[in-house]
């Protein structure tokens, strides 16, 4: 594949000028853009929140449709989570379909806002969600307002997603986002950039497994020989997952919640175990699960049964060879913007695992710098804000206009 841009290429010229007029036009948004993020900030939406995940995806779609998209909410099928925001931008006939990713929920309860409330302070905005994912998610749609502030989009569409459900493996928002990406060429992910400013090309594949260890009870003190402990397997299986740990490059695995009995006179009828397990490619996390599916199969207590079940699903976002093309459009771009950029692996997943598991070329870490993710003292860089959203709008640009990336009606037996 050749160079995505050159700087000595005819139209350097044009596209300089493209790039300080970006700016020019999101470093006027900068104050507007922290008045919203405040307001976001300022609204409780951890996953289980509904009510207030409803609230800014609310506030989502009317910014969507300000755009001139058309914008749909899919209600979560179970009725506990908030709703799915959708919005479609239409541009170019005959260019490529893009997906934009970012998400609504943070990991704090209720009530979190009132306590931290967003606050500047030494050049950081700090509250909860603040860079995860509200930061980022603002980027994508100031990014957006900005490209379609000069016309037609280089895309044949542009959807952005806004899911309700990211921080707990996005469980209803999943089947919608497969079905986007299977009609998409490329994909980008909001989360914010790192703390270093690095750009995101590769994430560990997760999954979370429940297993439920099913005993007999018994008098703990009367007659103990008819009992068969929960507890103890589970014990023994613990044990045994926490061995797979660097089995394999890059694996790890961790019984994060372990709970079960009822009386301490009583042999432990049921327990019951929560499990992470992570890999850096799709055969170390499939190697990983069948080990542990058959430490479940095999029992240490005899009569005792265990149950595995999958709560989520995260295939790794493995870095491939067009997602590579889309770091080099990256990277040509921050130097052409007056900065740096480099792209990482990182062990959490994100909605980009599923984009990438799928075959769909996929950038993550977009949005501003921040850090500190999910702890009281998690925080965004202002002074990171405009370049990195010039950064995204420009990206958009170059990747639309790009015409390898054009040529992406890529079938499904092909490397992504």
């Amino acid at each position: 594949m050749t160079s995505p841009i050159d700087p000595s290429t005819p139209g350097a010229g044009a596209r300089d000028a493209e790039l300080a007029s970006l700016r020019a036009r999101l470093a006027a948004a900068e104050t507007a853009f922290l008045v919203d993020l405040e307001h976001l900030v300022g609204i409780d939406s951890g996953s289980w929140s509904p009510a207030g995940v409803d609230a800014v995806g609310a506030w989502v779609a009317g910014f969507l449709r300000d755009l001139g998209a058309g914008v749909a909410t899919h209600p979560d099928p179970d009725g506990k989570l908030g709703a799915t925001v959708v919005g479609v931008v239409a541009g170019k006939q005959g260019g490529p379909r893009g997906l934009l990713i970012g998400h609504l929920d943070t990991v704090f309860p209720d009530g979190t806002a009132a306590e931290r409330p967003f606050r500047v302070a030494g050049g950081r905005a700090t509250g909860p969600g603040v860079t995860d994912d509200k930061g980022g998610l603002l980027a994508g749609l100031y990014a957006l307002r900005a490209l379609v502030a000069r016309g037609l989009l280089p895309f044949e569409r542009l959807v952005v997603v806004a899911n309700p459900d990211e921080e707990i493996g996005s469980p209803a928002s999943t089947p919608l986002i497969r079905a986007l990406a299977a009609e998409s060429d490329v994909a980008f992910v909001l989360e914010c950039g790192r703390a270093n400013g690095d750009i995101v090309s590769s994430r560990k594949g997760s999954l979370d497994l429940e297993l439920v260890i099913h005993g007999r009870a018994a008098h703990a003190g009367v007659e103990p020989e008819k009992g068969r402990s929960a507890i103890v397997e589970a014990a023994h299986q613990v044990i045994g997952i926490h061995r797979l740990n660097g089995r394999w490059l890059g694996v790890t695995a961790n019984a994060g919640v372990v709970e079960g009995g009822t009386r301490p006179n009583v042999v432990a009828e049921r327990a019951r175990l929560e499990v992470d397990l992570r890999a850096l490619d799709r055969t170390g996390l499939e190697l990983a699960e069948a080990a542990l599916r058959q430490l479940a199969a095999a029992p240490a207590v005899p009569d005792v049964r265990v149950e595995v079940l999958e709560r989520a699903r995260h295939w790794p976002m493995e870095k491939l060879p067009r997602s590579a093309r889309l770091v080099d459009h990256a990277r040509a771009l921050a130097r052409r913007i007056g900065f740096e950029v480099a792209d990482a692996a990182t062990g959490g997943a994100s909605d980009a695992n599923t984009t990438a598991g799928l075959g769909v070329p996929t950038l993550d870490g977009l949005g501003p710098i921040g850090g500190d993710d999910h702890s009281p003292s998690e925080y965004l860089e202002v002074a990171s804000v405009v370049p990195r959203t010039v950064l995204l709008a420009a990206l958009l640009l170059a990747v639309g206009r790009d015409p390898v990336v054009a040529g992406w009606r890529w079938d499904r037996g092909a490397s992504a």
